[in-house]
């Protein structure tokens, strides 16, 4: 099939991409020229595992990339609007992208067009693109609407796309059903993955195709972000509560995760999700209830609860290095999780910004998003290496903030060796406590006792759970410090 996808970020990029390697001619368009012209050459401008060679087998075959919305549809059967949905000031969805991509879209229109939104927006948009484009002189003869979410993580959105759980399409019409199915059909009848040069996987059977309107779609895209998030909430408000009982949140999740029905995804204690969806996602589904008559104030519970972890970590590390001015500290981590570049809404990003704030000299390492983070950050403010143990040489304590897994491997008697004072601090329960105390370090992670091994002030219990914590001292909110 002939498709057009509009907008190369993550999720339009990946969708390109994938449809290409599924055997379909692609023309992406995106109005970024400089980014068009890197796409042009085949070079991924996001990190993210097999995009890059998806793109060198079919970038100027079955992949083309263009400037111009008219020329990426100009002979397409359907488009998809792949374009970012950033929050508003109110929380809602800004659907400025939609609209541009949209007028774009009846401008250019010649014959009948499916036009697919599989950017995350409210219920009720593909109701507003039929009417916008209505108002522009298109007749409703010559375009059908639906909606097809996507379900990518990005560090695994490839393989998510090629062997994924569920495919979701609202529709209205037997015809736009139709080619949906069609489109994909090589994930849903299996032959994809039974080719010799597929992208590596497994499936766990038979691809479930969900057919429903686009208004359950599309609400079947927020609420699914907002539940995981909602997961990831739980899990670090009862991982507070292990630490101030003496319980193990290790042991708490294989309890909990045991259970077919809770399940052990999204349930690992940290610091808290990150990232352009669940942060954005959980603010627009809210703002989407009120608008259609119901208070949904759980939303607003998961997303304070997350942001509470920043602050509770941060003071943990307050507790056992004050004053942190002058304190050189080794950041491990930038990205919002492993297996990608972007540093959107990181916790990493907002705790390294509140040492900064504090005095504190950073030197941090990441794998991939270290030249992101340098165009956050005023020029001279934070500290790059190039290698992890260089960022730990002298450091007064180690951070550990992304979930890469070579952070979860490292060679802890080195650590020991190069680290001023022998104290590691984890936000992301890289290791288990034990290691850490065969190797010499103390070490403070999240809903676990810590190891002490020695007179080191560790005042881990001392967690912050408002502007004046219950030990009585003061806790400055990261809001306040960006």
């Amino acid at each position: 099939m002939k498709v057009a996808v509009i907008g190369c970020g993550y999720v339009g990029l990946v969708t390109a991409a994938c449809f290409a390697e599924l055997g379909h001619n692609v023309a992406a368009a995106d109005s970024d020229a400089v980014k068009v012209h890197l796409l042009q050459k085949g070079i991924s401008p996001v990190h993210e595992r097999h995009l890059p060679e998806l793109m060198q087998k079919h970038t100027g075959d079955r992949l083309r990339f263009q400037d111009s919305i008219a020329e990426a549809i100009h002979q397409a059967e359907v488009v998809f609007i792949c374009v970012g949905t950033p929050s508003l000031r109110s929380g809602a969805a800004d659907l400025s992208g939609v609209s541009s991509a949209v007028c774009e879209i009846a401008r250019c229109l010649r014959s009948h067009l499916l036009i697919v939104e599989k950017s995350t927006v409210p219920a009720r948009t593909c109701q507003v693109i039929r009417r916008a484009l209505i108002r522009q002189g298109v007749s409703q003869a010559s375009f059908s609407l639906a909606s097809n979410p996507e379900f990518l993580r990005e560090g695994s959105a490839v393989h998510d796309f090629l062997y994924p759980d569920r495919i979701v399409v609202g529709v209205t019409d037997h015809s736009s059903r139709h080619m949906l199915q069609r489109l994909y059909m090589p994930l849903t009848s299996g032959t994809y993955h039974q080719s010799s040069d597929r992208i590596p996987g497994c499936t766990t059977g038979r691809i479930e195709f969900i057919e429903t309107n686009p208004e359950s779609a599309e609400l079947i895209k927020h609420a699914a972000n907002a539940f995981l998030a909602m997961k990831i909430s739980f899990i670090n408000a009862v991982a507070n509560i292990a630490e101030a009982v003496g319980a193990d949140i290790d042991d708490v999740r294989t309890g909990l995760g045991s259970d077919r029905r809770i399940g052990r995804a999204f349930l690992d204690a940290g610091i808290g999700y990150g990232g352009s969806c669940f942060t954005k996602d959980l603010p627009a589904f809210h703002a989407g209830a009120e608008k259609a008559g119901y208070r949904f104030d759980l939303l607003a519970e998961i997303v304070r609860i997350n942001s509470g972890q920043r602050m509770r970590f941060l003071e943990k590390i307050r507790m056992n290095l004050s004053p942190l001015r002058g304190k050189r500290i080794a950041v491990l981590g930038l990205a919002f999780k492993g297996g990608t570049d972007d540093i959107r809404e990181s916790p990493a990003v907002e705790l390294v910004r509140g040492l900064l704030h504090e005095g504190a000299r950073v030197v941090a390492f990441d794998p991939a998003a270290m030249d992101r983070a340098a165009n956050e950050f005023p020029k001279g403010t934070l500290d790059f290496c190039t290698d992890p143990y260089k960022a730990m040489a002298e450091a007064d304590t180690l951070l550990l903030l992304t979930d890469w897994p070579e952070f979860a491997a490292l060679d802890l008697s080195r650590v020991r060796r190069l680290l001023r004072s022998p104290l590691v601090l984890d936000g992301r329960n890289l290791y288990p406590p034990n290691k850490m105390e065969a190797a010499g370090l103390n070490y403070i992670s999240v809903g676990r006792s810590p190891v002490c091994l020695d007179s080191y002030a560790l005042a881990s219990k001392a967690v912050c759970l408002s502007r004046t914590g219950e030990e009585g001292f003061e806790c400055i909110s990261l809001a306040t410090i960006r």
